[in-house]
């Protein structure tokens, strides 16, 4: 049977442990817009059928994977911007992507704090990279650039590729979270 000395730290100790919040729940969350991403097939004119519809649908599947894996980390308040909104914003295939400034005004019409901009940059029929643009919309500058390579079966591979993304814009940001703390 334990002492009343050792009963009495592990209620203090849990007392104290329970008064302390979750650390990014002091923070504010950062908020932050995911653009649909675009699909820039190299391979188009090597096949017979130009267009890829299981390409089509990874590239389509990409933005929701990356809101839930960025949601399930924390910290994060999702900015959806819907397709009609982001198409309106792009002047042609790439625009968003190529013009940060432009992407960070769009960023801050929704009130994000940060915008993803990214492809599926498709160079080969075995690999495709996952490639991303973190900007911050108050300072328009682009932070940070992301590749992530996904080979294999698509279904199996896409949702690993995305989280790996995930997890690089979280350690990109994990800084940010915590000078909102001070």
């Amino acid at each position: 049977m334990p002492s009343i000395f050792a009963r009495f730290r592990n209620i203090s100790l849990v007392i104290v442990l329970g008064l302390l919040p979750a650390t990014h729940a002091f923070a504010e969350e950062l908020s932050i817009a995911i653009l649909d991403f675009e699909l820039n097939d190299l391979t188009l004119n090597l096949t017979a059928n130009p267009v890829n519809p299981e390409e089509v649908d990874r590239t389509a599947s990409i933005k929701a994977l990356l809101q839930k894996a960025l949601e399930a980390k924390g910290g994060y308040k999702i900015i959806d911007i819907d397709l009609k909104t982001q198409e309106k914003a792009n002047a042609a295939f790439g625009y968003l992507y190529d013009h940060n400034d432009v992407a960070a005004e769009l960023g801050q019409s929704v009130g994000a704090d940060w915008i993803v901009v990214g492809r599926i940059h498709k160079a080969s029929f075995l690999f495709v990279y996952l490639k991303a643009q973190l900007i911050n919309t108050k300072t328009k500058q682009l932070v940070e650039i992301y590749s992530v390579e996904i080979k294999g079966q698509q279904k199996k591979i896409t949702p690993k590729g995305v989280n790996r993304l995930a997890q690089q814009i979280s350690e990109t940001l994990r800084p940010e979270i915590a000078n909102s703390l001070r």
